[in-house]
């Protein structure tokens, strides 16, 4: 099954490299007057970073495709990412990172200043947040 983002079909070499960083518990602990203990915690309802892993020889993608990517990402609206497995996730844009996208162009020599919508890109990482 294809990686999907809402209509965008992204690259089948994509690994989620945090899938296992994140832990749905909230915990705050603290210490009453009489020095006991306090644990607080609760379940995270959202906010699982999802990072998607590329590179060379894993994820390319034409500048087109990366154009519609950053586009869709741009835009700021939730997006439903569905994964091999056919787990959905909804994602937004990784909001405190400066680059959700990470993609640089493939260039044997050297290529034009202004590449086509053709041109051949390697997908670094794509960093979202599930919301």
């Amino acid at each position: 099954m294809a990686i999907t983002l809402g209509t965008i079909t992204l690259p089948q070499g994509l690994v989620w490299v945090d899938e296992f960083d994140w832990t749905p518990l909230a915990q705050s602990t603290g210490y009453s007057l009489t020095g006991a203990l306090i644990v607080e915690q609760a379940e995270k309802q959202t906010g699982r970073p999802i990072t998607l892993l590329g590179g060379i020889e894993f994820a390319w993608m034409t500048r087109a495709e990366v154009i519609a990517l950053k586009t869709g990402l741009d835009a700021g609206t939730a997006m439903t990412l569905t994964l091999h497995d056919s787990r959905t996730f909804t994602v937004l844009p990784a909001g405190d990172e400066p680059l959700s996208v990470s993609a640089l162009p493939i260039i044997k020599n050297s290529g034009p200043a202004n590449p086509s919508s053709g041109a051949w890109y390697v997908l670094e990482s794509l960093k979202l947040i599930e919301v």
